[in-house]
């Protein structure tokens, strides 16, 4: 379905229901420019295949002033990862994910901007929460949904929503939310949703006189430590002690914990995560999102992005977590457990991620959304945004009035939970922001 932004330009963006017509490659050059996933982990690449690595770069300049710099790679938005949601059968029209994906083509047809959105029957596994303006708004006799959301299904991890191809031209931004303005109005959408921005997109955003929303997460940042007990060294005393203990006692009655990743991946592991998955998922949502062919096509098409987490007891698996692998940042996603341990998730999923990133060279660990019980491991906050369109005018002006409310209570929050930090007083915070760009 052709949309047209509007009379002032002459851009025109397809609609496709479907990652399977849009070529991979077509894809990933706006989702990842420069990256490509090797059987080591994300690489860089450039046009010249005879150069790579950050100082190809410097031949190769951006046009679009606002990616100037190397833009991460985010395993999220890759195809492998969309397609895989899709082709399982867990984000479809079925589950209430109808893909309407915004595809900006240029003068040669290849695209050059995407934003990967999804017509909504309901709010669920979206981690920003507008149930309450839904029920507001149905009350007062309007239809909420369908509703269209640029996120990635099930995922609270921030990213880039507005997919920019490095050769882009200028503008190409405002024209991707010109063109979900449109299609809100061509589909009577009641609104949309652009979750989990990185702050080139939620600049964009606001610009275009989007609704802002914020949120607090909790993320480890990487201050050039040598390894864990280095990391620790930047702790007050008491909590040093109380992290080193934890760590031994999520050890004991004989656990061992055993991390795999890429090739080493086998359907065997695919099976006990999914155990723990299942257990978890039915415990706190009721149905979970994810079925296991998800897994295994994840596990086949991504598996040198993807590190597992294992507790074994008596040589068998009881507990695991599921991280994504970035090429700056490791992703913590699910975690479960049939047996219960002191101190064990934690170790899982939060100690564990930071041994690696630090192995690694990785700038942060995202942990996943929620969770005050981060913040003594070491996790600290930041504050991370999302962008909304409300087409009824009454609704968008209580919206926003409850909004401009909300930033200042996230705010407040930031500066309490920052204090709370297990940090020596003398150390630098993390910065009240969540960039990728």
């Amino acid at each position: 379905m052709p949309v047209t932004p509007s009379a002032e330009t002459s851009a025109v963006l397809h609609v496709e229901p479907s990652l399977k017509a849009i070529a991979r490659e077509d894809w990933d050059a706006c989702a990842n420019p420069g990256w490509h996933l090797s059987e080591s982990g994300p690489e860089r690449i450039s046009s010249d295949t005879s150069e790579s690595g950050p100082e190809a770069l410097e031949s190769n300049p951006q046009t679009d002033e606002s990616i100037q710099q190397i833009t991460p790679y985010n395993p999220f938005i890759s195809h492998d990862f969309l397609l895989s949601l899709e082709e399982s059968g867990s984000a479809t029209p079925r589950t209430g994910w109808a893909s309407r994906h915004l595809i900006l083509k240029g003068s040669e047809g290849k695209p050059i901007g995407i934003v990967p959105c999804y017509m909504k029957s309901h709010s669920q596994g979206e981690y920003v929460f507008d149930w309450g303006w839904a029920d507001a708004f149905e009350r007062a006799g309007g239809q909420y949904y369908p509703k269209l959301q640029v996120s990635v299904p099930f995922t609270p991890a921030t990213g880039r929503r507005l997919l920019v191809a490095d050769d882009a031209p200028p503008l190409t931004r405002e024209t991707l939310i010109a063109g979900l303005e449109a299609l809100t109005r061509q589909t009577g959408a009641s609104s949309v949703h652009a979750t989990f921005l990185n702050d080139t997109d939620a600049s964009a955003f606001i610009e275009a006189d989007w609704l802002q929303r914020t949120d607090q997460q909790f993320h480890w940042h990487n201050r050039g430590y040598r390894d864990f007990d280095d990391f620790l060294e930047a702790f007050a005393s008491r909590k040093r002690k109380q992290v080193k203990r934890e760590r031994r006692e999520a050890c004991a009655s004989g656990i061992e914990i055993r991390p795999v990743t890429g090739k080493d991946i086998t359907e065997a592991h695919w099976d006990a995560f999914y155990e723990f998955y299942m257990d978890t998922g039915s415990r706190k949502w009721g149905q979970p999102y994810l079925n296991r062919t998800f897994f295994s096509l994840l596990g086949e098409r991504m598996a040198a992005a993807v590190l597992l987490v294992f507790a074994y007891r008596e040589g068998r698996p009881i507990a695991g977590a599921l991280n994504l692998i970035g090429s700056d940042t490791l992703y913590g996603r699910y975690w479960g457990a049939i047996e219960e341990h002191p101190f064990l998730h934690f170790e899982v999923c939060y100690h564990q991620a930071v041994d690696f990133a630090l192995a690694k060279g990785l700038k942060r660990v995202e942990a996943g959304a929620q969770g005050e019980h981060k913040l003594a491991r070491g996790y600290e906050p930041v504050t991370t945004r999302s962008a909304h369109l409300i087409a009824n005018p009454s609704l968008r002006a209580a919206v926003a009035r409850h909004l401009m409310h909300e930033r200042a209570q996230v705010a407040a929050m930031h500066d309490v939970l920052s204090e709370a930090a297990p940090f020596r007083r003398n150390l630098n915070v993390a910065e009240d922001g969540c960039s990728e760009d």
